[in-house]
């Protein structure tokens, strides 16, 4: 019992001696296979190069970082995601092309732990990330969302942020523990076309924040 109050006391007296700190983040979303620095790199070329073209979507929310005594820190957040998925298949039917744009809304709360390698000029941190689902289900052109997106999937983040002043620069890797199963079907009366994939897609995170 000793021992468990002691405890329960360094870890209060850590947090109480804490620095915390708010901000307001925003987020493009450019899809990735991995995270490899060539993928990365690859995909934030061509986002400059093709003007933004192959960025699928946004998120904003709110950051709170609680500096320990240490240089570790602990970064809870919040955002509203919106993003979708393009892909395009051959329709059995009318021998045309079908391009499919999965478009999908979420509430992401990643739980980040960091530790600050430069002070606040360069830190790097990584922790799991919750999302909820908030789309149901969609028709594009012939075909028809059957199984619907799960409401909670589970993925990771991992990353690095600038703070300089004021003003926060991030870059992060976003992968998925859990799919968002969908599936796709033909609605053309003799057609047994479908078409399954995981919208719980790769993403590669290019973010601005601001610190109240």
């Amino acid at each position: 019992m000793k021992k468990l109050i002691s405890a329960a006391f360094i870890g209060f007296s850590v947090f109480a001696s804490a620095q915390i700190s708010l901000a307001a983040k925003a987020n493009v979303l450019i899809p990735t296979s991995s995270a490899s620095w060539k993928n990365l790199k690859t995909a934030a070329t061509n986002a400059v190069e093709q003007e933004g073209k192959n960025i699928t979507g946004f998120n904003v929310g709110l950051s709170m970082k609680i500096d320990l005594p240490t240089a570790l820190y602990v970064m809870p957040e919040i955002y509203y995601t919106n993003f979708s998925n393009e892909f395009t298949v051959a329709n059995d039917v009318n021998a045309q092309a079908t391009t499919i744009k999965a478009k999908s809304n979420r509430v992401d709360v990643p739980v980040l732990v960091g530790v600050n390698i430069l002070g606040d000029l360069l830190s790097a941190y990584a922790g799991p990330v919750g999302s909820f689902n908030l789309s149901k289900g969609d028709n594009f052109g012939d075909f028809v969302q059957k199984v619907d997106a799960k409401d909670f999937t589970v993925g990771y983040q991992l990353g690095f942020q600038s703070e300089i002043k004021k003003v926060i620069i991030s870059a992060k890797y976003e992968g998925a523990f859990s799919k968002d199963q969908r599936k796709f079907i033909n609605n053309i009366a003799g057609s047994s076309q479908e078409i399954d994939y995981d919208n719980r897609s790769s993403l590669f995170m290019l973010g601005l924040g601001y610190k109240f």
